[in-house]
């Protein structure tokens, strides 16, 4: 089963323009996320896939594989899609450009759960972790996420998911982290498929393959990235680096 890592990567950011060609420590981010995705050892292959010139350059000039986008894009599934079609290749898995600091343990779960499919009816896997600050569980920019028995996804929803009218079942809310393993197939279904009306409402690229009968593998991890979205993320980083 071979394997590889796909980072994608815009220059543009509505909240930080060129965050991922910001100095962390010597290096920029994008470098040193490219660089933690290789240290896990997990992959066959690691690859940026940008937009820019500039990011491409940056990675390629520091002995690294970046691959430039033909197509603009709407989402990131869409941009490795394209990326991917002609590589020979089993299991995507899509790390955020922005997270520098990579934590090995989630990615193996995601992994994992392709390792155990010998029936290869998994179409993704990804990852929750349960919320209990009802702020963070009525917060939209929190995707919630409920599952079934086999904790495979049901839904994805910027809302309250369940809706608590009744509060003493035990319920239990799952945030959505946006760590994603995929079959290279489903990519590419998921590239050639319409948007929908769910998906066009929340904003969630993941409802799509929902919407089309794909399964989604949910995971649960307690671990919590750490992005770098705003000028001020990025001095939190250099401390911690």
């Amino acid at each position: 089963m071979k394997t590889i890592a796909v980072i994608p990567a815009r220059y543009a950011s509505t909240r930080f323009p060129a965050k991922l060609m910001q100095d962390l420590g010597g290096k920029t981010v994008i470098t040193r996320t490219y660089e933690a995705a290789v240290n896990t050892k997990l992959f066959d292959d690691v690859f940026v896939v940008t937009d820019s010139d500039l990011i491409f350059q940056e990675i390629v000039s520091n002995g690294g594989k970046a691959i430039m986008s033909i197509k603009e894009h709407e989402s990131g599934s869409d941009r490795i899609a394209e990326a991917v079609e002609h590589l020979d290749v089993d299991i995507v898995v899509n790390v955020q450009g922005d997270e520098p600091f990579i934590n090995k343990e989630p990615l193996a779960a995601v992994l994992e759960v392709f390792k155990s499919d010998h029936a290869k009816q998994i179409d993704l896997a990804s990852l929750m972790r349960e919320i209990t600050d009802w702020d963070a569980i009525e917060n939209p920019n929190n995707v919630k996420v409920i599952v079934d028995q086999n904790g495979l996804a049901l839904y994805f929803s910027r809302s309250v998911i369940p809706y608590p009218r009744e509060k003493n079942v035990g319920v239990h809310y799952f945030q959505h982290i946006g760590i994603y393993a995929f079959r290279k197939q489903a990519l590419l279904d998921f590239y050639k498929l319409p948007m929908k009306s769910l998906e066009a409402s929340e904003k969630l690229e993941q409802l799509r393959y929902l919407e089309y009968g794909k399964k989604i593998k949910m995971v649960t991890t307690s671990h919590v990235g750490i992005g770098i979205d705003t000028p001020e993320d990025l001095e939190k980083a250099r401390k911690l680096l």
